[in-house]
């Protein structure tokens, strides 16, 4: 398989919740904050037009380590939370509406716009 098509190809992991149950989200940005690591991930939807009818709800987690492996953590704290949820918000924001999408030629894949007409 080409480079190419592994550029937009979804980093996907599937996670355990507490209760057991597995689900699989889609990485969207990793961001380091006072040496801690952070995940901003959505729940994958495989199916294009699940993925139009989602209500987009945004997971964060942080990385934390046990008997020397990396997990995901939920974010205990709720100003830690806020704050980092903030600081993803912005980031997220700037990375997919960073495109103009009035220009025909667009191809950054984050629009969503289709540029045939």
């Amino acid at each position: 398989m080409s480079e190419e098509m592994n550029e937009y190809t979804p980093d996907l992991y599937t996670l355990v919740d507490e209760d057991g149950n597995e689900q699989t989200f889609e990485m969207l940005d990793v961001m380091e904050v006072d040496d801690q690591r952070y995940f901003a991930l959505i729940p994958y939807q495989a199916d294009p037009e699940s993925m139009i009818e989602d209500d987009g709800e945004l997971v964060i987690l942080k990385s934390d380590m046990v008997d020397g492996e990396e997990m995901l953590v939920s974010i205990e704290d709720d100003d830690e939370f806020d704050r980092i949820g903030e600081l993803f918000l912005k980031r997220l924001d700037e990375i997919y509406d960073g495109c103009d999408c009035e220009d025909d030629g667009c191809d950054c894949g984050y629009c969503g716009h289709d540029h045939q007409d």
